[in-house]
């Protein structure tokens, strides 16, 4: 099991190379949720998107 602390695009390109020596099952994430803002109703959690959207291909 491997535990990673992410913030930002560095993180993202970090975890894209580690998830193809390790089973991604056995990666867990913990993001960074300063950055996140409320605008116009909407949440948005600029870093959490920026990991999500690299891991998913």
């Amino acid at each position: 099991m491997y535990t990673v602390l992410s913030g930002g695009v560095g993180a993202s390109r970090f975890l894209q190379g580690l998830v193809q020596v390790v089973p991604p099952r056995d990666v867990t994430v913990i993001s960074n949720t300063g950055d996140d803002v409320e605008m116009f109703g909407l949440y948005v959690a600029p870093d959490v998107d920026i990991v999500t959207y690299a891991l998913a291909g």
